[in-house]
């Protein structure tokens, strides 16, 4: 379950940090960077934290799908679209990408047998600290902190897995479910605009 939901966030966050150097009008390298950043940061925090090497650095399969997604959106010219941010494949591939890192980061908590807080650190960590590292590096807000429900699904992902940790139900079809619930959450959140009131 680990693998699938990695490879799944990583090929939905690549494809995120794509659009995002895009939009910043980065350069081939700095769109690269973003690409990376979105795609292995928050996983290499995660794994930092409860002090393992970081999956993408012990495994090529990370890289070459990196690499390979990168050279596929700029053949078929995806950095050529206009407004890609706001159209329904960017949307969803987000919020699978969170989701998917969400999962990872609650099973890694989970198996080092950290508690609920940590699950839900690092479920939460995971999902957003390789957006908030790119962010942050081509110096805007983090998107985390500008829009509601995203954080907040990562944290939901991480109680829900605790919850079905505590009862001894993970496996792939409760794990099916909660991805499901979780991506349907958050697209509809974005669609209907709910957001966590401001201060």
């Amino acid at each position: 379950m680990f693998e699938i939901a990695e490879y799944i966030g990583t090929i939905a966050f690549a494809i995120s940090g794509f659009f995002v150097g895009v939009r910043a009008k980065l350069d081939f390298l700095g769109v690269l960077i973003s690409v990376f950043l979105t795609a292995f940061g928050g996983g290499v925090i995660r794994d930092v934290i409860v002090d393992r090497i970081p999956y993408s650095f012990t495994h090529m399969m990370p890289g070459i799908i990196v690499v390979t997604l990168m050279a596929l959106m700029i053949i078929f010219k995806f950095h050529k679209r206009e407004s890609i941010e706001n159209r329904a494949f960017f949307i969803v591939s987000d919020s699978i990408g969170l989701v998917s890192f969400s999962i990872t980061g609650a099973i890694i908590a989970l198996e080092s047998g950290i508690n609920m807080t940590g699950v839900l650190t690092l479920a939460f960590i995971t999902a957003v600290g390789g957006g908030i590292t790119r962010d942050i590096t081509i110096n805007e807000v983090p998107f985390v902190f500008k829009t509601g429900f995203y954080g907040t699904v990562a944290l939901l992902v991480g109680l829900l897995m605790y919850i079905l940790h505590i009862f001894d139900w993970i496996n792939i079809y409760t794990t099916a479910v909660v991805f499901i619930v979780a991506v349907s959450i958050r697209v509809v959140a974005y669609y209907k605009k709910w957001s966590i009131p401001l201060i």
